[in-house]
């Protein structure tokens, strides 16, 4: 809380008497895939909308927007034109009917347009500024060529992932030109995540006081709520400095201008400050888990080994036993030990084959805990699908790296297993650049279970590009099975694929 304005941080009732005119680039590739992984799920909920995909170098088309049951009196027109394939797709939207955003709830101050596409990725496209009479423009581009739009109440203009408080939505018209495609689902911030506890009852706002000015306290407020000043202090500090120059500017009375710069300012310090504690949080989650899946795989062994030795010590009891009664016994009773030692060294042959196909059993249920898991004769076949990795990147998500630190920690209780990492794409795209991702994506798994302790010695990584496909390349499910990486686990120590006969070695 602010003392000289006396007012709650999330509390407001505030709109603007200028329309926003302002052109946004917004990066649409996974970003927001990646930012919403640093959130925990229970943090997330999703929405399904319908996108339009628009043609290029056939003029301008439009769709509505609509209202949701947060705010059945808003409606907006759309206009969308992609002049050509090498143009970005232009955004120019009005919207009218909608009350401030305060009505919602204190902790949000303003609107904010968001682009959605078919894969459910969202980019945030700019701040949606109201007059007096609940209207608003804004113009805006997309790399996207097939989009759905929503407009949603937000306590600040720099959010990353949008609330799920939508206000509007996009719905195409009778005569938009275009092709329509179903948007299964997209992630959106649960309301909880911004609201703060015993927030105190909201008050009017001075209307004087630019809206940047509430967005920006809001912030700062947001990041620390976060763990900012644990885990991004110094980035939250460049924030409150900002925010003090702020309200240094507006005690002074240094003009709107130098207040809206300054407050906007605070905004993004405060939200870097936020994405970088979370990132910072989600990396000491998957030192924690991988370091919980190693002490259990140990234990795991641990208790293997003392059962081993038990039987082991059994075994050789009872073989003195018989040695003593065999040196008492006949000749005849010497040709019987021969045969039972013969069938004994049987037994022990068939139950070390056994023991290899419980452990090779064991290992396929805890890696598929981890990621799916199959056997097969070239042995346990760990697949890695393409939501792991950034679209069209070798960068591997947190997802991706929690997985692959839980199976490393099992890996490394057994050193003589063997891993071959192999990389796929689907058959869309040049062959040289599915080739090229494909080895990256196998590589940069390689590298990372490297880090991880793994011997160097004992991986191999491939690039194989669109050849053996295991789905159709014709439809958008079977080109995602085809895009992955396949992690093939085998080894002397786990036996054969289990139900196969033995061969005496790993396949």
């Amino acid at each position: 809380m602010n003392s000289r304005m006396g007012l709650p941080i999330f509390g407001a009732a505030l709109f603007c008497s200028v329309f926003a005119m302002t052109t946004v680039a917004v990066a649409q590739d996974a970003t927001a895939q990646q930012q919403s992984q640093e959130i925990p799920a229970s943090a997330l909920t999703t929405k399904t909308v319908e996108a339009v995909g628009y043609l290029v170098g056939n003029g301008s088309t439009k769709v509505s927007m609509v209202g949701t049951d947060l705010m059945p009196n808003g409606t907006g027109d759309v206009k969308v034109e992609i002049k050509s394939k090498a143009d970005r797709a232009s955004v120019e939207i009005s919207v009218k009917g909608l009350q401030p955003a305060s009505t919602i709830g204190t902790e949000f101050l303003t609107y904010v347009l968001w682009v959605v596409t078919p894969e459910g990725r969202t980019g945030n496209m700019g701040e949606i500024l109201l007059n007096k009479n609940g209207e608003g423009k804004l113009s805006a581009t997309t790399p996207a060529q097939a989009f759905s739009l929503i407009v949603t109440a937000e306590p600040y203009f720099a959010v990353r992932i949008p609330s799920e408080m939508v206000v509007l939505q996009s719905v195409p018209r009778k005569n938009t030109q275009g092709k329509i495609f179903p948007v299964s689902e997209y992630k959106l911030m649960k309301r909880a995540q911004y609201q703060k506890m015993g927030n105190p009852l909201a008050l009017t706002l001075d209307p004087k006081i630019p809206l940047s000015v509430y967005e920006a306290r809001n912030s700062v407020e947001v990041a620390r709520a976060h763990g900012a000043a644990q885990f991004a202090p110094g980035v939250l500090s460049k924030a409150d400095g900002s925010l003090q120059q702020m309200e240094n500017a507006l005690s002074s009375k240094s003009g709107n201008d130098t207040v809206i710069a300054s407050a906007r300012q605070t905004v993004q310090f405060a939200e870097d400050a936020r994405a970088l504690s979370v990132e910072r949080q989600d990396q000491a989650r998957i030192v924690k888990e991988r370091e919980d899946a190693a002490a259990k795989a140990k234990a795991e062994a641990e208790a293997k080994a003392a059962t081993e030795a038990a039987e082991a010590k059994a075994k050789a009891d009872a073989a003195a036993a018989e040695a003593k009664q065999a040196a008492d016994a006949a000749a005849a009773e010497a040709k019987a030990k021969a045969n039972a030692e013969i069938a004994a060294q049987a037994a022990a042959k068939d139950k070390a084959e056994a023991e290899k196909q419980q452990l090779r059993a064991r290992l396929l249920a805890q890696f598929n805990k981890v990621l799916p898991t199959t056997d097969s004769p070239r042995g346990l076949v760990v697949n890695m699908g393409d939501v792991l990795f950034s679209t069209g990147k070798s960068d591997l998500s947190s997802a991706a790296q929690v997985a692959l630190a839980r199976l490393s920690g099992i890996v490394l209780n057994y050193p003589s297993l063997q891993l071959a990492i192999g990389g796929y794409t689907d058959s869309t795209g040049g062959v040289d650049f599915n080739q090229k991702l494909s080895e990256q994506r196998a590589k940069g798994v390689f590298d990372f279970l490297v880090t991880q302790g793994l011997n160097a010695g004992s991986l191999s990584s491939q690039g194989y590009g669109a050849s053996d496909p295991v789905a159709d390349n014709d439809t958008a499910k079977g080109r995602q099975l085809n895009r992955r990486v396949e992690i093939v686990i085998s080894g002397n120590v786990i036996g054969t694929q289990i139900g196969a006969a033995s061969s005496g070695a790993a396949n």
